[in-house]
């Protein structure tokens, strides 16, 4: 009896040991989801701004091989980023502006458009009834609405009865002080007031974490491998070393590929003479970087602004020269610029997406594949994550 007592309490503590070894690790893995969650302004302004230095950096080296100080070459390279943005921020503005006022043309074409296309399934749907249904029932239909109809004007009373009096109509009310209207953009600027100043107040961090992390990048390299020792220092340097290699091909690969695209976008949509070339051709050339879905946004821009033309032609080649460059891209320059460095299969990229989109919304989707590169790069390089890597790998 003592053995099988003793028996059962090594199987209970087995047991109880195996539990806390399984839940330190869920108990872990929550709290760092709730982490990013509730701290994702927080993570996204600190990726964004890694992610501009890695576009930015290889303009520094090239200073730098100038004989500028890596301070000066940052500041220079910060100033002609932050210069052209301005510009480019000024031309869409222009767009913009020039869009704002044909607003109301394009808001009557879409009237007609979705007024042409309810027409349309009307008539099918009545076309469906009369082919499926039989001509009997028809009629049996028809009758039963006749007879409705007439039950109803007896119900209103006999042909030449003398109608009572209408009532006097009431005094009209005292019509009511006018009250201030808000527009849905003030209600949800209010409603999420919040929100909005910590985004506002975490980008405004964006360019001097940008000039930091350039100007500082070598100071930054050395003090982070001194938290290591021995063979573990090799091991983080071959890592660093191989997160910033595959990142930067991913980041800066597709930077330059959405340059190349949003030009191209712009000569077509230019040479076919289709409204705002200057801003519908950069957003759908980035648009079209973006994984699974990149050929229906491309498109979306080039065919709102469709409308102010309203020809059939120019619809057909907005789709033809959307989805040419698509092709292009994936196909043809995507290999050649961004490379083969970023190896990750389609499953981890889907459930990478689906994860950091849960967590960060739509900046989550744009960066789910560097994390998840870079997460791949850190366990090529350590011995025991290997076999994730292998996983995560194509």
């Amino acid at each position: 009896m003592a053995l099988i007592t003793k028996a059962l309490d090594e199987t209970t503590k087995a047991a109880r040991e195996g539990a806390q070894r399984l839940a330190l690790p869920v108990i872990g893995l929550g709290a760092v989801f709730a982490i990013l969650y509730y701290g994702r302004v927080f993570f996204i302004t600190s990726l964004v701004a890694v992610i501009i230095a890695f576009i930015l950096e290889p303009i520094v080296a090239l200073l730098i091989r100038l004989r500028l100080p890596r301070s000066v070459a940052s500041f220079v390279v910060c100033t002609l980023a932050l210069l052209f943005l301005y510009i480019v921020g000024m031309g869409a503005y222009s767009q913009l502006s020039g869009l704002y006022q044909d607003l109301p043309r394009y808001g009557q074409r879409i009237g007609d458009i979705v007024d042409g296309v309810r027409l349309k399934l009307q008539s099918v749907e009545e076309n469906t009834y009369r082919m499926l249904l039989p001509a009997r029932q028809r009629r049996l239909d028809e009758e039963r609405q006749k007879q409705a109809q007439n039950s109803a004007g007896k119900k209103r009373g006999k042909k030449g009865e003398p109608t009572a009096a209408a009532a006097a109509p009431p005094p009209a009310a005292a019509p009511a002080p006018p009250q201030p209207e808000g527009t849905p953009l003030a209600d949800y600027v209010y409603s999420r007031l919040r929100d909005f100043y910590q985004i506002v107040l975490m980008a405004s961090f964006v360019p001097f974490l940008v000039y930091f992390m350039l100007s500082w990048r070598d100071h930054i390299n050395r003090s982070f491998l001194q938290f290591f020792h021995g063979e573990d220092r090799l091991v983080a340097a071959r890592s660093l070393a191989g997160i910033a290699e595959m990142v930067r091909a991913f980041v800066v690969g597709n930077f330059l590929l959405g340059i190349l695209l949003a030009f191209l976008s712009s000569m077509a949509f230019w040479v076919i003479r289709l409204p705002y070339p200057l801003l519908v051709g950069p957003l759908s050339g980035f648009l079209s970087l973006v994984p699974y879905v990149g050929l229906p946004l491309a498109v979306l821009p080039p065919l709102f602004a469709a409308l102010g033309v309203n020809q059939v032609p120019i619809y057909v080649l907005v789709i033809i020269i959307a989805s040419v460059l698509h092709l292009l891209a994936l196909n043809l320059f995507y290999p050649k610029i961004v490379g083969s460095r970023v190896h990750l299969n389609p499953l981890v990229v889907t459930f990478s997406l689906m994860l950091w989109g849960f967590l960060w919304d739509a900046p989550g989707l744009l960066l789910a594949i560097p994390l998840t590169a870079g997460l791949k790069a850190v366990c090529d390089n350590v011995k025991d994550l290997r076999p994730f890597g292998k996983f995560l790998g194509d």
